[in-house]
């Protein structure tokens, strides 16, 4: 029974507040514009007005191209269950859950991606190509920072890698490490959910659309499943982040999911801001800066090996 309450309390936090999180992005760029801007609710209301539309399909697709935006759904659900949201354990832990974590994510872009070649659609092929590229350099990151968190914890599982333990390790040499991986962390979350400056959510530049272009053929409840999964998978690549910032406990878990969602709703202005201030990068940039924080983490490691 403990088991099933902490998998309900999970999903229901992922489940309900997730879309909440691009409300106050968008509503953090709107003020930064000098505009009032949508409602913090206006994800929902998108979410149920494509719900109720019906959807348009070409000749061209199989099952491939409803594959996607399941998988799109399913896949930050599942990884939900290995990640400690706050001081609330993951329902489920084992050792070396971490790699299960990473490549979940794998299997939802593989999906993804499938997804837009199966519409026969070469434009569609080209942002399936660079959202691969990019995962292939966002990859070494996210893998440096969870070996650097794996030697802090001397564990091999994200619920001790996300312990108790960081509050005291922060005071620690190895809070140089946890700080460069903060970082790290923060940009893989913004190239993995197609933010600026990697990318535009709401941009209609053909040739520079990545994430957006391999969804263009996707309609009504298809493509309010690829929102959601979105929204989804910002608040469960968010967790460690916040996790990081904030490795305190209340000792209630209502008290801890009140915390853990206040620092997601203060993570989501982080991300308003940024995309406020900084430009969006050129593609030939993106490769680069994406590599400089695989150096960065690969430097993180050194520092707690020493």
């Amino acid at each position: 029974m403990e088991l099933f309450a902490r998998a309900a309390l999970h999903l229901t936090l992922l489940l309900v507040f997730a879309p909440l999180l691009s409300g106050v992005i968008a509503r953090t760029k709107a003020l930064f514009a000098g505009r009032t801007g949508a409602p913090l609710l206006q994800p929902y209301f998108d979410l149920a007005r494509l719900l109720r539309k019906e959807s348009v399909f070409s000749r061209t697709t199989t099952w491939v191209f409803l594959a996607g935006p399941v998988a799109g759904v399913a896949v930050p659900v599942l990884a939900a269950l290995l990640m400690p949201f706050g001081a609330l354990p993951a329902p489920f832990a084992f050792t070396g859950d971490l790699l299960l974590f990473v490549y979940l994510f794998g299997v939802a872009r593989f999906f993804t991606v499938a997804a837009a070649l199966d519409t026969g659609s070469s434009f569609e092929g080209m942002g399936g190509a660079r959202e691969v590229t990019f995962a292939c350099l966002a990859e070494p990151t996210v893998l440096f920072c969870l070996i650097v968190l794996a030697r802090i914890a001397d564990s091999l599982s994200l619920s001790a890698l996300l312990g108790p333990h960081l509050a005291a390790a922060w005071r620690t040499p190895a809070g140089l490490s946890l700080g460069l991986v903060v970082v790290c962390l923060l940009v893989v979350l913004l190239v993995e959910n197609s933010r600026i400056p990697f990318d535009d959510p709401n941009t209609h530049l053909e040739l520079t659309m990545v994430h957006e272009v391999m969804v263009l053929d996707h309609s009504g409840p298809p493509f309010a499943l690829v929102l959601y999964g979105a929204a989804l998978k910002l608040m469960v690549l968010g967790a460690p982040i916040v996790r990081l910032l904030l490795p305190v406990a209340t000792g209630h878990w209502a008290g801890d999911a009140l915390l853990f969602l206040a620092g997601m709703l203060l993570l989501a202005v982080l991300i308003g801001i940024v995309e406020s201030v900084i430009a969006r990068l050129r593609l030939v940039r993106i490769p680069q800066v994406l590599i400089g924080t695989t150096l960065l983490s690969g430097f993180a490691l050194v520092l707690v090996l020493r």
